[in-house]
């Protein structure tokens, strides 16, 4: 004996049967990415740096790592944010101009969406007298191991690219 369904209930489980797979599958595979842009301005002698991250990344690790709740992108933002988010940047991206360590200045922070995008410059760079620029960036590799941070760096017209994760996480740009 066969067991028939009526047509709507038969339609009804095979959209689920289809469906939920694909659901499931999208909701395990996070993709995990922050974006670093570094362009050198010949006008104030510096390296202009933003790096975008998404919020609930951020938001994760930073209550992981300090144990603070910084309700990023809402009204209930923690007054001490631009405090962690610059100590956490500090601790996890580094640069340095022919072998030495570049501190930068962490001018702020905004939103565009499910990101914050953090404005960071290193002041007193001579582009021409240097030959290599190195950038360690470790952010989130500490929370995700499928974490891959993206460098695009621009100079005199041109770009360089690579992508940085846990185990390979310094660049070298030669000049």
């Amino acid at each position: 004996m066969k067991l028939k369904l009526p047509g709507t209930l038969f339609l009804r489980y095979s959209v689920l049967i289809i469906l939920v797979p694909l659901f499931a599958f999208t909701l395990v595979h996070k993709f995990y990415v922050s974006v670093t842009n570094i362009q050198y301005s010949e006008e104030d002698n510096s390296l202009q740096i933003t790096s975008r991250i998404f919020i609930d990344d951020l938001e994760n690790v930073l209550e992981e790592r300090y144990g603070v709740k910084m309700n990023l992108a809402t009204e209930k933002e923690s007054k001490e944010t631009n405090h962690y988010v610059e100590k956490y940047m500090r601790s996890k991206l580094v640069f340095s101009a022919d072998g030495k360590d570049r501190a930068f200045v962490f001018l702020g922070k905004k939103y565009d969406n499910d990101l914050i995008i953090c404005y960071l410059e290193i002041e007193d760079i001579d582009l021409p007298e240097l030959k290599t620029i190195e950038v360690e960036n470790d952010i989130l590799t500490d929370m995700f191991e499928e974490q891959q941070n993206i460098i695009h760096f621009r100079f005199n017209g041109k770009k360089k690219s690579f992508v940085l994760v846990k185990g390979n996480n310094k660049g070298m740009l030669n000049l």
